[in-house]
């Protein structure tokens, strides 16, 4: 079993990286084709990527301690079954097991060959499940059917060809039962799945839920921290590109990052900094437009932001020597700056929580300031 658990923890570590690194580009999309973040679809296409990694680390791991597995199994070793149904001879070998006397029949749940099989039904069992999610219709059975064997297959020749050759020799039993139990496991998922599927809405309910949104022209507080957490990023790696290329000079080089990401890139676009244009949203005044205040007063308002943390951040490196007469006021002020700095980092972090919580009756602070709020962007063309 420890086998199992430890496939199964290693592929969790994948998807909780690959989740850091597929998060935004994924919210970016959702919020893109559907108008909202659809909880619902994060968990489906999450939890797949965690399915697909734990099927893969299943039937891969654990690996051999030597790409010389030749030398290490016996020279007669055969690594494939082309024997169907080999998987029933197996379980009733010297089991007792007489299928004649259903009385026997509970020694089935004695017998190792039994749960192997019983669990290479289950490997792709949920994979019928994601299809059936995706392509909606029962008819598409036949379908899943095929999926399974041909995913299964994969699986089958990859361990056959010691993981395309990376091992000299097969770890792993090529096995038709395998194809037969992971196809039909495929299939009775896709059938079984509206009893899960019961849980999650329809992609009906979500594409009404999308169209009433555009119709509203609501822009919900999440997707402004999101294109907010955009320009911030955007503001880095400018930044540190500049000062790449002219080193020293990180003050200069983020204050023109900042000036172009909350400054130049609104006014060219009429209201959307480069987040805000990644996500198809802008802000605009009360009359449904912008004006070069408005822009400015924004721009200020995060880079006055950025000076505060920055000032802080330089009295916390003041260094003096002990014999100084200011050196106990320099500790005030280094414990003063620190404080300062992280009441004001608190301040922001609930700010945006009661933005989140608010149900849009809040507004960012930058927004606040200068008088704007966040709307659509019209597509062209229509």
């Amino acid at each position: 079993m420890s086998v199992y658990t430890n496939s199964i923890v290693v592929a969790a570590i994948f998807t909780v990286i690959m989740s850091f690194i597929l998060f935004i580009p994924w919210l970016i999309y959702t919020y893109r084709k559907y108008g909202f973040l659809s909880f619902s679809k994060t968990i489906v296409v999450f939890s797949f990527l965690f399915y697909a990694a734990s099927a893969l680390c299943l039937i891969l791991l654990p690996l051999p301690p030597t790409r010389d597995t030749c030398a290490i199994q016996p020279p007669d070793t055969v690594h494939y079954n082309l024997q169907l149904f080999q998987f029933i001879k197996d379980i009733q070998y010297k089991s007792g097991i007489v299928w004649s006397q259903p009385s026997t029949w509970r020694y089935i749940l004695q017998q190792p060959a039994f749960f192997q099989a019983f669990f290479n039904f289950l490997l792709l069992m949920p994979l019928g499940v994601y299809l059936r999610y995706f392509w909606q219709k029962r008819k598409y059975a036949v379908g899943a059917l095929i999926t399974g064997f041909i995913v299964s297959l994969f699986f089958e020749i990859t361990q056959y060809t010691g993981v395309y050759g990376i091992y000299n020799c097969a770890y792993r039993l090529f096995d038709v039962d395998d194809l037969l139990l992971n196809s039909l496991g495929a299939f009775i998922g896709y059938l079984l799945a509206p009893i899960v599927l019961l849980v999650f809405p329809s992609h009906k309910d979500v594409a009404e839920k999308a169209s009433l949104l555009q119709e509203q022209n609501v822009v919900r507080p999440a997707i402004l921290l999101l294109a907010l957490f955009i320009d911030y990023m955007a503001v880095v790696l400018s930044s540190g590109l500049l000062n790449a290329i002219v080193p020293n000079h990180d003050f200069i080089a983020t204050t023109v990052a900042i000036l172009v990401v909350f400054g130049i890139v609104p006014m060219l676009t009429k209201g959307a900094t480069i987040g805000m244009l990644i996500l198809n949203i802008r802000v605009v005044n009360q009359t449904g437009s912008i004006t070069v205040a408005n822009i400015l007063r924004r721009f200020l308002a995060a880079y006055v932001t950025y000076l505060i943390f920055k000032g802080l951040s330089y009295l916390n490196q003041v260094m003096l020597p002990m014999e100084s007469p200011f050196y106990k006021a320099l500790i005030f002020l280094s414990v003063g700056s620190f404080a300062l700095s992280f009441i004001l980092s608190l301040a922001l972090f609930i700010h945006f929580i009661r933005l989140l919580l608010g149900g849009g009756q809040r507004q960012l602070y930058l927004d606040k300031y200068a008088k704007l709020y966040p709307t659509r962007r019209k597509n062209r063309g229509k």
